[in-house]
């Protein structure tokens, strides 16, 4: 049974950084695509960023390409997300996914919930202004 766990949220001010990671169980870590999504209040959960299983490709949603940054250990089977110049906007219940579907599929729909089958239980992120 794949289990996904994520840590590293909590309350910042505008401006700060936070660094969430998200640790997958399981043998086959190294061949899953990775995503965090975030759900902020009253809004539908969103993609936020992808990568795939070996780490030389990623791709961001446009409200935080150039300030995020995942990535991905697979020798501790451990997936990252890098916050920086956190904005009030950017607070959420944020998730982390993974897909064990093949590169082929994955590819043109890694912004899409539904490629997805392993999901964490979040990790709140607060920005205050």
């Amino acid at each position: 049974q794949v289990q996904l766990v994520e840590s590293g949220g909590g309350l910042v001010q505008a401006g700060a950084s936070l660094r969430l990671s998200c640790v997958v169980s399981g043998r086959t870590f190294s061949s899953y695509a990775m995503g965090w999504f975030r759900q902020a209040p009253g809004k539908e959960r969103e993609f936020v960023a992808h990568i795939n299983w070996s780490g030389d490709s990623t791709l961001y949603a446009a409200s935080v390409k150039g300030r995020f940054t995942i990535s991905r250990d697979n020798a501790k089977n451990t997936v990252f997300l890098q916050m920086d110049s956190l904005k009030p906007e950017d607070t959420a219940v944020y998730y982390c996914a993974g897909s064990s579907k093949p590169h082929t599929t994955v590819v043109f729909a890694s912004t899409r919930e539904y490629i997805y089958e392993y999901w964490g239980q979040g990790t709140q992120v607060t920005v205050s202004s």
